[in-house]
């Protein structure tokens, strides 16, 4: 199973089919799906689909959201990592957006911060993108907060299924002028 990346506190790996039970705990929490139109999973099959999906991000685009362990308890705790975009959204196509979610008991120890500033240097570094975007809900601050701290500006809203989104830009040149100096891996 391939690693991308180590945090201090983290293993980011490719998400692999043993990670369903995880993600079941993940997606069918209500509170998790919040202010992502209040649709959680209610069955594992619809789990093994997501995994299906990111595996073929794998193939099709050599980029998908990765599995995020913590290290000190080996727990799946949620995911994180680049998303391939292909279809059209907010008037941009062909983009990689950068998402995290992690199971509700992990939330506020600062790991989307920590697994999402390793996926950009990852994206930046490895394989040498010039732009990453990102997408959060108009009033989910603690998501806009942790894209703020990583440096993504918001440049506009756009309703999407009927929720107000952000959308986040951050340019490489940028991030490596202000940010490249933090060594979120190694």
């Amino acid at each position: 199973m391939k690693i991308f990346a180590e945090t201090e506190r983290l293993i980011l790996r490719e998400i692999a089919e043993s990670d369903e039970e995880g993600l079941f705990r993940l997606d069918s929490n209500p509170e998790v799906h919040r202010y992502l139109g209040n649709n959680p999973v209610k069955e594992k099959s619809q789990i093994r689909e997501v995994i299906k999906f990111i595996r073929q991000q794998y193939t099709d685009f050599g980029i998908g959201r990765w599995a995020v362990i913590e290290k000190e308890s080996g727990n799946f705790i949620g995911w994180c990592g680049m998303k391939y975009i292909n279809e059209e959204t907010n008037g941009h196509i062909n983009f990689h957006d950068i998402g995290y979610r992690l199971i509700q008991e992990y939330w506020g120890k600062g790991y989307a911060t920590e697994s999402a500033k390793a996926a950009l240097a990852y994206a930046f570094r490895e394989m040498k993108l010039t732009d990453i975007y990102g997408m959060s809900h108009v009033e989910n601050q603690g998501s806009i907060n942790v894209l703020t701290k990583l440096g993504l500006q918001i440049t506009g809203t756009f309703e999407d299924n009927g929720l107000l989104i952000n959308f986040h830009h951050l340019s490489g040149k940028h991030w490596e002028n202000s940010f490249s100096s933090l060594k979120p891996f190694h």
